[in-house]
């Protein structure tokens, strides 16, 4: 496993972000149970001749391959967010389904939250959600966004978005060909608990196999994302 902070992509969703990582390590020969920092690390840092930045993105998703609170990189995590610290002329997403470690190596400066931070936390399921919501919403934290993707069932969790505390749920199915289900009625029902508590509110793919009104589809990968964003349903 590659523990890459800086990636600028934004075609890999969070969602099918364990399936990619192993996919992408068994093409070139990669054990993804070792942990290994990449050659870019100090990238956000680094400049070219006249002085600009070489990463240029306005928004960065860190350890979209991996997970950016994962044990093994509890060393370098230090030398990370002082990059991102830096680099205040960037946002900074990281999406993790490690919550619970969120304190770990924390700057001591971070008080509540960096303005150029948005910590996800995902949450497939309702037992996932009970478990890492109400951490989640007792971090100091000044930008949260909750990821259901992939979603594998109805989640209830208007309890936690009447708080006020979080700024966007988005929601998703798994891709690949054995990615598990995603009904639309799942997603329905998140937005309706959004709207009533005025969270925005995001429909960002349907996954491979996709069940609306009794029928399930199967949907290639290069068109999961245009017919999520054809139901029109984001708010």
């Amino acid at each position: 496993m590659i523990w890459n902070p800086w990636h600028g992509c934004k075609k890999i969703s969070a969602g099918c972000m364990n399936c990619y990582m192993y996919r992408r390590d068994a093409q070139f020969g990669k054990d993804s149970s070792v942990v290994e920092k990449t050659s870019s690390f100090r990238l956000p840092l680094q400049r070219r001749r006249d002085g600009s930045y070489k990463l240029t993105d306005d928004v960065v998703y860190a350890c979209m391959t991996s997970d950016f609170f994962i044990d093994e990189a509890d060393e370098w995590r230090r030398d990370a967010w002082r990059m991102i610290k830096e680099r205040s002329d960037t946002e900074f997403y990281i999406i993790t389904k490690r919550i619970h470690r969120f304190e770990v190596s924390l700057p001591d400066d971070w008080g509540d939250g960096y303005d150029n931070v948005t910590i996800c936390s995902t949450c497939e399921d309702q037992r996932a959600a009970d478990e890492r919501l109400p951490v989640f919403l007792s971090l100091p934290i000044k930008h949260r966004e909750i990821i259901h993707e992939p979603m594998l069932s109805d989640i209830h969790e208007e309890q936690y978005l009447s708080t006020g505390l979080v700024d966007r749920v988005i929601c998703g199915g798994e891709s690949g060909d054995e990615g598990r289900k995603c009904r639309y009625s799942w997603v329905l029902s998140v937005r309706e608990q959004c709207m009533r508590c005025g969270v925005p509110f995001c429909f960002k793919q349907t996954g491979t196999h996709f069940e609306k009104d009794g029928r399930v589809y199967t949907i290639e990968r290069r068109y999961q994302h245009s017919q999520a964003k054809r139901a029109g349903i984001d708010t």
